[in-house]
């Protein structure tokens, strides 16, 4: 899977939002805010390849988290993001 490349990120009043460029009939009424560590997932693979365990390892290594508990934080980051569109197969 990978990020959509019709989205990128903008800091807007010190927040971190994900906006959708280069498409039309887009519904700006839906706002998408990431925090901290969904900022870094965001960039780190942005225009490349991952899976899940790529996301979890990341986390590991950026926070020091358990595995388990970043495989199940990945699991929701990526659950969201598909959901939106911004992760796509």
């Amino acid at each position: 899977m990978k990020i959509n490349s019709y989205y990128k990120l903008r800091d807007i009043a010190g927040e971190t939002i994900v906006v959708n460029q280069g498409t039309t009939n887009v519904d700006m009424t839906r706002i998408i805010s990431l925090n901290e560590s969904a900022r870094l997932l965001y960039e780190t693979w942005c225009g490349r390849e991952f899976n899940s365990a790529d996301i979890a390892k990341t986390l590991v290594e950026a926070y020091g988290i358990d595995i388990k508990q970043a495989e199940c934080d990945a699991w929701k980051w990526i659950e969201s993001l598909t959901k939106c569109g911004i992760i796509v197969p």
